[in-house]
């Protein structure tokens, strides 16, 4: 299974071919169109099954998939959170709870990034197991910008997932230490002198003992459509 999350920097509709190359099973797309904006270009792969979900119609979150996996948002979805949805993925080779992630919410003034993503990580304390489990998308965080004093910062979100055996793919594929990526998923402004690591999979032990790879697009190839770089990671199923 290959899953891929990629900030596209809005308007996915014109830019969906250079994703699909990679041949993904599901895509999560922050900042992407509402479906009804999504008149792809013709020939370009058409999606199997959509969810989206937003305020904005030309910037909410989207969830892809390109072949026999089906999406279900759960109703304990708490629209507080705004963009981090809970999803029963079914249908594939295997069934389990998606969690895709746009952390950004001005709305609220705890913090609009990834203090929305703490809250979350502890209303769906249930929902979230050390098996069948995926968080995903674009955190907005690292822990170069922890605030200590702040209950709710990179490193804690971090260490509450572990505390439940979640990971983050990259950085167990690459043995790279939080805060010290050397594959940078943002250049701030397309900017080659502003690199950060703010997108992320966490997934549960169940899938780290079958992750087979993890690739960060490059400079190079994707500044030209979005700020962001994709994520890919491959599971072996």
């Amino acid at each position: 299974m290959k899953i891929i999350t990629w900030n596209c920097n809005m308007a996915f509709r014109k830019k969906a071919e250079f994703i699909l190359a990679h041949n993904p099973d599901i895509v999560v797309i922050p900042e992407c169109e509402n479906p009804d904006k999504l008149k792809f270009p013709v020939g370009t792969k058409l999606p199997t099954d959509i969810l989206w979900y937003g305020s904005n119609q030309n910037k909410g979150i989207g969830i892809f998939s390109y072949s026999d996996y089906r999406f279900k948002l759960l109703k304990c979805h708490n629209p507080i959170f705004k963009n981090i949805l809970p999803i029963a993925v079914t249908g594939g080779n295997v069934d389990f709870t998606l969690f895709a992630i746009w952390a950004n919410n001005p709305e609220d003034k705890d913090g609009q990034y990834v203090t929305q993503v703490w809250k979350a990580i502890h209303y769906y304390e249930n929902l979230i197991t050390e098996n069948k489990t995926i968080l995903i998308g674009d955190f907005n965080s690292n822990t170069i910008w922890d605030k200590p004093r702040r209950e709710g910062n990179h490193t804690t979100v971090v260490n509450k997932l572990e505390s439940k055996k979640i990971f983050s793919t990259y950085h167990k594929y690459y043995n790279q230490l939080q805060g010290k990526e050397q594959h940078p998923t943002l250049y701030m402004y397309r900017n080659a002198s502003k690199p950060y690591h703010i997108d992320y999979c966490f997934a549960s032990n169940d899938f780290m003992e079958i992750l087979e790879s993890v690739e960060v697009g490059t400079y190079q190839d994707w500044t030209k459509y979005s700020d962001h770089k994709p994520l890919i990671i491959n599971f072996n199923l």
